[in-house]
């Protein structure tokens, strides 16, 4: 059989990948994520420099407009700030988004109880239930996990399912307002369950405040603390760590229930804060969003809020292409994509070369 010649396209690795270039790599996606906005843009027949302005300009130009910024921002950083310690530790939690439904669920229970005798002391009540929802539906991952093997994504994600559903049963069942027009919701939570707001005449509350607090010890545990340091080497290598004397079964637990909590948390904020009753559409894809904010942060907490406020543009730019453009909601998602794989490729391109060769066939 006659042989010949054709190209290949190989990935060779770098022998010393720029460490500059891996600081710069979210800058460049995001680049790259405009200038195929633009494209798109231009390809729905819309005006491009419309479609940037309320994408990237709309959610910053006013007071109000920065309020709202922050309470899209606030649960997308708290999850990710969480899902930062798992990535970190080796473990892989994409089931965040049910850990909020759940925290929502237990922080909606506890706020139904209050009446208007009741104090202050609901809302961190409502916070901590929050936490602990969460935390007892990552554990269900992590003994999975950690008895039987059983691989964390597959299991922590078809948890997401399951919470959706006791989201549903509750709100069209035994939760269900009776005064609310056989609408599936629970009814109005009273004004003292209510989390504090920053400002008047704006829903952002005391959540970012929460938010950036966690980001600063988070920092703190990891880059200051041995705890932190054993809790990265023993998920990123258990043999290390089991000769230096740390447990890899204690990181996989501290990083799920760390985790867990933190979108307990944010979910909890979610539904005494800007929604305030339970509904069939709490969930709002904040706990999938907020993986791409992890890593477009480098799973670093300064880079994490900065890749939450961006996250949180996108959602808002989403809305008002919808209501501004006429174009569909479902274009933040796009965008979401496009930033997440822009990502992927610098990365792969920072850390390998294209390499042409000729092979014989």
């Amino acid at each position: 059989m006659a042989e010949f010649f054709k190209l290949r396209l190989q990935l060779e690795a770098r022998p010393y990948a720029s460490r500059t270039w891996g600081y710069l790599s979210p800058v460049l996606a995001l680049l790259i994520t405009v200038v195929i906005g633009l494209l798109l843009f231009i390809a729905l027949g819309k005006n491009p420099l419309q479609g940037l302005q309320v994408f990237f300009w709309e959610p910053i130009r006013s007071a109000y407009a920065l309020g709202e910024l922050m309470v899209k921002a606030t649960p997308l950083l708290i999850i990710a700030l969480g899902l930062a310690v798992c990535f970190r530790s080796n473990v892989w939690n994409i089931g965040a988004e049910g850990q909020f439904i759940i925290g929502a669920v237990t922080a909606g229970g506890v706020a139904m109880l209050a009446d208007k005798s009741t104090g202050a002391w609901i809302i961190p009540a409502i916070v901590l239930a929050g936490a602990l929802g969460g935390m007892l539906w990552a554990g269900i991952t992590a003994l999975l996990r950690d008895r039987f093997n059983a691989n964390e994504i597959l299991v922590s994600l078809m948890l997401v399912y399951v919470a959706d559903m006791v989201l549903s049963y509750l709100v069209y069942g035994p939760w269900k307002d009776p005064a609310g027009y056989n609408f599936p919701q629970t009814k109005t939570f009273d004004a003292v369950t209510q989390i504090p707001r920053l400002m008047a005449g704006s829903r952002a509350n005391i959540g970012i405040l929460l938010a950036l607090a966690g980001a600063a010890a988070l920092w703190l545990y990891l880059y200051r603390t041995y705890a932190g340091f054993a809790q990265q080497v023993g998920g990123l290598a258990p043999a290390a760590a089991r000769y230096a004397g740390f447990s890899s079964s204690r990181a996989l637990w501290v990083a799920l229930l760390v985790s867990g909590a933190a979108a307990g948390v944010a979910g909890a904020l979610e539904v005494a804060g800007p929604i305030g009753q339970l509904s069939p559409y709490v969930p709002a894809g904040y706990g999938f969003a907020a993986i791409i904010v992890a890593f477009v942060g480098r799973l670093h907490p300064v880079g994490i809020v900065f890749s939450a406020l961006l996250m949180s543009m996108f959602y808002i730019g989403g809305e008002l292409a919808q209501s501004r453009l006429g174009l569909p909601k479902s274009l933040t998602g796009v965008f979401q994509g496009l930033l997440l794989f822009s990502l992927l490729a610098c990365d792969t391109l920072i850390a390998y070369r294209i390499k042409i060769t000729q092979g014989a066939r």
